[in-house]
């Protein structure tokens, strides 16, 4: 305990937050990155005009609470009030669109990864560039609008993503770390900068636009409005009094604290599995999944199942992003919450979920004939620009409760599955490890058992997998602070982080595999039926 206080009272911890899809997390690590301390707020994305959003105010408002709470969680724990910080870093859903004046004034609400509304610029830009553009990129939510001619447009001084966003308005600095730069615009990994052949083409498009004499001329070219990139281990700037006052109400918090380049999830999810290293991979598993595969080269065609990003040190990762994962699956869970609550029952959630998910265990291996579709929102991988959750079943399914959860437990893994099979059944990749963090693996040994029959590899949970990516971005700013001379962040992690850890590791289950493949067959061939819903009930 006194060493722990000592390391807060001298400004030795290091903090990092993230903005996740429904909660904001810090933690606190010591000088050997042990957690100390933590802090949350839970927040939702709003679904406004046709955009999901949040605003300005759910921003401000959830990152001063979440630091409060972990200054609160600081004083109950050590007796202290938090003051200085040896580092920080931020980190905050990938992707979206966040456009400025001169004057700092948001132009437009902020469009969030979560929006399917650009699939015209994507697929231009995806040919334009020979490179796949998702729909969730900056780049295409910027063309997106220039297709519109939005009234916006000539008036952007900046276009960043929410971390870069938060970081700007803290430290004065407009930079982004390489791995959210890479879901920005395509990146160089030769000169870990954005592609100068592609930025030349985008301008070329600018310069095509305002001869033609579009109503909205446009007076600035790509780099002018980008972010500057920036890599793991760079300073990015400090935090200014104004910063600190934004972050901390009471005004404990001083200014001069030394901040790391500001990363998306991917990359502080890669940190925290460390799965930074070529032939590494992660999956993080939550509101979205996501998998990263560290790639030892270029793949051979241009999926447009599969993003192209970056470690955050600037080393190519073919990553495969789906919108949707537990948010249907936690509805149904609620539901079952409250018929607990109807039976006057004391309803514990850790243990409903515990007894829900171990129960899928007992399932038929291809889930007994039962299908679903947990579209909370729209699906890029299976080309459904809206969301429709659904539940089908035939006559002759096997409706039991194990069944039940199974199905849903797959589904939250189905999307992720039919792009995880073009990487390692299509291109060959090879994996030397996998890691799997984020809320479908809190219950053990369930959702790591099912991934490891969806990729038919063995899936590795670390007990630090539960910290998720707070404690990854806290990581990578305790690594720009104490790295060595020439110390790269792979052999940071393996020496000083994460060696003597091993976590539990499960291999693929035959049966559980054969089974999934056939779940996934049916999962495809439906795919009519979410579409039909999709077509036909209003949302």
């Amino acid at each position: 305990m006194g060493s722990v206080k000592e390391t807060i009272e001298n400004g030795k911890a290091v903090l990092g937050i993230e903005f996740g899809s429904t909660r904001i997390k810090a933690v606190l690590i010591d000088e050997n990155h042990a957690p100390i301390a933590g802090g949350s707020h839970e927040w939702e994305n709003r679904y406004e005009n046709g955009v999901w959003t949040y605003s300005l105010d759910d921003i401000w408002n959830g990152l001063t609470d979440c630091y409060a709470s972990l200054k609160a969680d600081v004083k109950e724990k050590y007796g202290v009030v938090l003051k200085k910080l040896g580092a920080i870093g931020f980190s905050a859903m990938m992707h979206g669109y966040m456009v400025f004046d001169k004057e700092g004034e948001l132009l437009v609400p902020f469009r969030t990864w979560r929006n399917s509304i650009t699939e015209e610029a994507a697929d231009e830009l995806t040919s334009l560039f020979n490179y796949n553009i998702p729909q969730r990129w900056s780049i295409a939510h910027l063309y997106q609008a220039m297709l519109k001619d939005e009234e916006h447009l000539p008036r952007i001084d900046y276009m960043t993503t929410l971390e870069g966003f938060i970081h700007w308005k803290l430290t004065g600095e407009r930079v982004i770390g390489v791995g959210e730069a890479s879901g920005m615009f395509p990146i160089d990994t030769t000169t870990k900068n954005y592609n100068a052949n592609m930025v030349g083409k985008f301008d070329s498009l600018i310069e095509e636009r305002n001869a033609r004499g579009d109503k909205a001329q446009l007076p600035w070219r790509l780099m002018d409005i980008m972010p500057k990139v920036l890599l793991a281990g760079d300073e990015a700037g400090s935090l200014t009094a104004e910063g600190a006052a934004l972050l901390d109400k009471d005004g404990d918090l001083e200014a001069g604290i030394p901040l790391c380049p500001p990363e998306g999830d991917a990359g502080t999810g890669m940190t925290a599995t460390n799965a930074v290293a070529v032939r590494t991979g992660n999956v993080s598993a939550g509101t979205s999944v996501f998998a990263m595969i560290v790639m030892e080269k270029e793949l051979s065609k241009v999926y447009p199942e599969i993003d192209l990003v970056t470690t955050p040190t600037g080393n190519l990762v073919s990553m495969v992003h789906c919108n949707n994962c537990t948010s249907d699956l936690n509805a149904w869970v609620n539901i079952f919450k409250e018929f607990e609550e109807a039976l006057g029952i004391p309803v514990d959630m850790n243990k409903l979920f515990s007894v829900l998910y171990n129960k899928a265990l007992e399932g038929d291996a291809d889930c007994g004939g039962l299908m679903s579709y947990g579209y909370i929102s729209g699906e890029n991988i299976t080309h459904m620009e809206e969301g429709r959750p659904l539940f089908v079943r035939n006559t002759n399914s096997s409706f039991t409760l194990a069944n039940f959860m199974r199905t849903h437990l797959y589904t939250s893994l189905g999307a992720l599955k039919i792009g995880l099979d073009i990487l390692l059944k299509e291109e060959g990749v090879k994996v030397d490890s996998i890691t799997g963090h984020g809320g479908l693996f809190k219950t053990k040994g369930v959702g790591q058992r099912f991934l490891a029959a969806a990729m038919d590899t063995p899936i590795t949970v670390m007990e630090t997998a539960g910290e998720g990516g707070a404690w990854g971005m806290a990581l990578l700013a305790a690594y720009m602070i104490k790295k060595g001379n020439n110390e790269t962040l792979d052999d940071y992690l393996n020496n000083k982080v994460f060696a003597g850890q091993s976590g539990s590791t499960m291999e693929p289950d035959a049966e559980d595999v054969n089974g999934f493949d056939e779940f996934i067959a049916r999962y495809k061939a439906g795919l009519a039926v979410e579409r039909a819903a999709v077509d036909n009930y209003e949302n």
